[in-house]
């Protein structure tokens, strides 16, 4: 079987990586949007027109299940492509319901993309899983690029991570694939203060149950 990855960059190469260890008996194929990348701030109508192209070529190429590592996609455009694609789509959004279940402070962080924010399914997820505390939502506009270029800017990182746990969040979700490669910068800048958490072990067990019914 021959799983699919996209991502509108490198983020998604960590969820790929991912999956080859977890599920070394598939193949993977993972492809991107170097030319369009980053996607944060673009719009929805946009994305699309980017993005079902690459996810039809994924399934041509006999991909049985994709998974789409993009919060941003996955956050305003999943319906739509579960509509036009004909393989099953995994999607990958912000940790809002686990974070709002371990934090004691009541206060938790989101560091996603501009897009992702204003979408309606991050809406609900707050409404539904975070109405009771407060949620945090650092600017990381420019980190996708920053991970992009593979230049690390410690300063940005750690004002906007060292704000955040100021207001109280001790739990901080990473929103953005692209974030997953600075996880361990981030853990450091967090120290003891606060959990970092981002999805890739519940997209592998997602994985794993959708490729158990395809069998």
């Amino acid at each position: 079987m021959k799983i699919g990855v996209f991502d509108s960059g490198m983020g998604g190469l960590s969820v790929a990586r991912a999956i080859e260890r977890d599920l070394p008996e598939y193949e993977v194929l993972f492809r991107n949007d170097a030319k369009h990348v980053p996607y944060g701030s673009k719009t929805p109508e946009v994305l699309l027109g980017y993005v079902e192209p690459i996810l039809q070529s994924l399934a041509d190429a006999g991909c049985e299940v994709v998974v789409v590592a993009c919060n941003t996609v996955s956050t305003t455009l999943i319906d739509q492509l579960r509509g036009r694609i004909s393989v099953p789509l995994i999607a990958m959004e912000p940790m809002v319901k686990p974070a709002a279940k371990m934090t004691k402070s009541g206060v938790i962080a989101v560091c996603a993309t501009p897009t992702t924010l204003k979408s309606a399914r991050y809406a609900w997820l707050k409404q539904e899983y975070a109405k009771d505390i407060k949620v945090v939502e650092p600017d990381c506009r420019n980190w996708s690029r920053m991970i992009e270029a593979k230049k690390f800017d410690a300063a940005l990182v750690q004002d906007e991570i060292n704000d955040a746990i100021v207001l109280g969040a001790d739990v901080i979700v990473l929103g953005c694939t692209h974030y997953h490669w600075i996880q361990e910068e981030i853990k450091a800048i967090a120290g003891s203060r606060a959990q970092v958490i981002q999805p890739e072990p519940a997209i592998i067990k997602q994985l794993k149950t959708v490729i158990s019914k395809l069998s």
